[in-house]
């Protein structure tokens, strides 16, 4: 039983960019830079690969948020993708779920010459930074990938109008 027959926090009048932005939908990853007390890290969606020599992975994250300075300073970073268990993760990253702790107590990181790197990720790729600039309300970071490892693809972690999916299932 519900007392809502719509969503109690919808806007009035949604963003159409928005909803266009949530049915696209596409693979969770997670951003981490930095060592030590100055890792920073954040859950990103929006993220595109351009083939290339370099190759190339861009991402738009919030220009104010830790993992945007601390990319910014260290001039490199870890892109990991996530797998289903790794939702509260996700989540935890994202800053809509309590981290105990820090976020990086949540799980086993460890480090590389790009960043903390999650122990459980089997791909992920140490880019350098190239360029960060402003698109729209976010930060462009473009970024040449510098090392790629890429395993098993067996649960991947998707995100598709506000909600974690599997592949497969309808949202």
């Amino acid at each position: 039983m519900t007392i809502h027959t719509t969503h109690p926090f919808a806007e009035a009048d949604p963003d159409p960019a928005r909803r266009l932005r949530g049915r696209l939908g596409g693979a969770v990853t997670l951003w981490t830079s930095g060592a030590g007390s100055e890792r920073a890290g954040l859950t990103l969606t929006s993220v595109m690969v351009a083939l290339g020599e370099p190759a190339r992975v861009l991402g738009l994250v919030d220009p104010d948020s830790d993992l945007a300075l601390a990319v910014e300073e260290t001039g490199t970073a870890v892109v990991q993708l996530l797998s289903w268990p790794h939702r509260d993760l996700a989540e935890a990253f994202a800053g809509t779920a309590p981290a105990p702790g820090g976020v990086f107590a949540q799980a086993e990181f460890v480090d590389t010459a790009w960043g903390p790197r999650l122990a459980e990720a089997h791909t992920w790729a140490g880019v350098r930074l190239e360029s960060a600039v402003g698109a729209g309300w976010s930060s462009l970071l473009t970024t040449t990938v510098e090392h790629v490892e890429v395993g098993e693809d067996a649960d991947p972690l998707l995100h598709r109008r506000g909600r974690w999916l599997r592949p497969g299932t309808r949202d």
